[in-house]
Order: C-alpha cells, then sequence, then structure tokens
C-alpha cells in the first residue's frame, strides 16, 4: 500500500491538472460563443448566396460552366479533410480522419486515385502518418478561419477540378448542432451539386423580381458559382471551429469531473493508510506494554 506522503502527492498532481482542465473549458466556452456569432452572422449571406445563384442559373441555363461539368469517367477523387491544428477535443479530430480515410478505401477499391486537401495540422499529421501523400496543407487557420483562407483552399480545388487532375472534390467536417454533439458531414463540392443551380423542392428554381444583368447572365453564372464554392467552405470552417471548441469544452469538463472522482478515490484511501498507521502504532504500544509485564 502506498505511503500517504506519496497519495498526498498524487491528490496534489490531480488537482493542478484539474486547474488547467477547469480553465481550459473556460476558454473553449468563451471562443465558442463568438464562433456561433460568426455561424449565425453568415448564414443569411450563404442562403441568399445559394437562393442567387438558383435564380441566376434558372435564367441564363448551366451549359458550358466548367465547375458543373459532370465526368462520364471519375479516375480521381479530391478529398478536404477539415480538422483542427490543435487536440485535447475528445474524438473531433480522429472522426474526421477515420471518415476521410473510409472514403479514400471506397474510392480506391472503384480503381480511382485520391488526392488530399489536408487542413487543419491534426489532419496533416494523422494522415501523413498512415502513409497518405498530401498535396496541399492548410494549418494554423482554424482557431479563426477567415474568408481569405476559404478562397485559398476553393481555388486549390477548383483549379485540380478544371485543370482535369480530379473529376470530383469532396470535403468532410464537422457539423455544429450544439456545445455537447457534433456530426461528421461529407460534401460533394465539385462538380457543384445540381441543388445547388436547379433548386429543391423547398426552394424551386425561380427568379424573384426582375435583373438588369451586365454583362449577360452567363457571365455571372460563372462569377457566382466560384463565390459559392468559398461559401461553402467558409462555412464549413466555422462549422469545424465551433464543433471543436464544443468538443473541447465538453473534454475538458469530462477531464475535470474524472479528476474530482480520482481525488474522492485517494482522499479515501489516504484515510484507509492514515487508520493503518493508527492502529499499526496502537498494536505496537499495546505489545510493549505487555512485554513490559
Amino acid at each position: 500500500m502506498a505511503s500517504q506522503q506519496d497519495i498526498k502527492r498524487r491528490i496534489r498532481s490531480i488537482r493542478n491538472t484539474q486547474k488547467i482542465t477547469k480553465a481550459m473549458e473556460l476558454v473553449a466556452a468563451s471562443r465558442l460563443r463568438r464562433a456561433q456569432a460568426r455561424i449565425e452572422a453568415l448564414r443569411p449571406y450563404a442562403d441568399r448566396m445559394r437562393s442567387l445563384t438558383v435564380e441566376v442559373a434558372a435564367a441564363s441555363g448551366t451549359h458550358d460552366q466548367p465547375l458543373l461539368e459532370r465526368r462520364s469517367e471519375v479516375k480521381a477523387v479530391a478529398v478536404i479533410a477539415l480538422a483542427g491544428d490543435r487536440g485535447l477535443a475528445g474524438a473531433f479530430n480522429a472522426s474526421i480522419v477515420r471518415r476521410s480515410l473510409e472514403i479514400a478505401r471506397d474510392e480506391r477499391q472503384h480503381s480511382r486515385d485520391v488526392r488530399w486537401l489536408a487542413v487543419g495540422r491534426r489532419a496533416n499529421s494523422s494522415l501523413r502518418f498512415r502513409g497518405q501523400q498530401i498535396d496541399d496543407s492548410y494549418v494554423g487557420i482554424t482557431d479563426r478561419p477567415e474568408y481569405t483562407h476559404a478562397q485559398a483552399i476553393a481555388a486549390r480545388a477548383a483549379e485540380l477540378y478544371t485543370a482535369g487532375e480530379v473529376d470530383r472534390v469532396v470535403m468532410v467536417y464537422n457539423h455544429f448542432l450544439s456545445a455537447l454533439s457534433q456530426r461528421v458531414d461529407e460534401v460533394e463540392l465539385l462538380p457543384v451539386p445540381q441543388e445547388a443551380v436547379e433548386g429543391t423542392d423547398d426552394e424551386p428554381a425561380q427568379i424573384e423580381g426582375a435583373y438588369l444583368e451586365e454583362p449577360d447572365s452567363k457571365e455571372i453564372l460563372a462569377a457566382l458559382l466560384p463565390r459559392y464554392l468559398e461559401v461553402t467552405i467558409f462555412r464549413a470552417l466555422l462549422e469545424s471551429t465551433a464543433s471543436e471548441y464544443g468538443a473541447r469544452m465538453t473534454a475538458m469538463r469530462n477531464a475535470s469531473d474524472n479528476a474530482s472522482g480520482l481525488i474522492d478515490e485517494y482522499t479515501l484511501r489516504m484515510n484507509r493508510a492514515r487508520q493503518a498507521e493508527i492502529t499499526q502504532e496502537i498494536l505496537e504500544v499495546v505489545a510493549g506494554a505487555d512485554a513490559l509485564e
């Protein structure tokens, strides 16, 4: 059995760790509120961008648009794995890497090449560790992503697609549901999905009001599609950031609770050790007294 001093040192160490986890939980909660505010501010713009793309596509048609071209044969697929730059967030990063590798395995079973665009240090290091060849990596941006970061990722994805190096581009990211819940989503970015230009049952392709077009609607659509791609990626970056903070807050709260449980357990052990020492001392005193009689 460990001595009282050993147990006291363990309790002190656990309490110090608990202070760190509680501080990290508070920091994550604060940053989560800011991340949620950014998502709520972007949603009206993203929704309007989507509806405007649908309306312009309805007026111009979707012919001769490189980002809409669907290849008859898919030979290569680009996977954008969107994780974080840091750990200590539960299964946040691991779930992205696992789902991305599942997609890559399925594509390779169909004899398709896989190209990787890794967002976040964790995605980059984990995929490289598993022997994947990374085409491009984007690190140091997930704590506070900016629109320019989405532009860079979108430009690279569009370049690979229009050059014919890949025939599909998919993105894997954590969709923010709440501070306690995140969902791994897989989104096909390129070719731009048909519902983005043809509408859905809830949002049919129709013109709202009259537009004075300059230049013509086809050129406007050609300019809108890259913006649509950028906004979609930017929204995923913000969703992922909020998901990371939510996951880290939850993980640190669980760690603090576990630390409290360990402190209670070691305190009980320390009390038992102290009682054992007292009992042993009493037995020694009694034995000594018996020897003197």
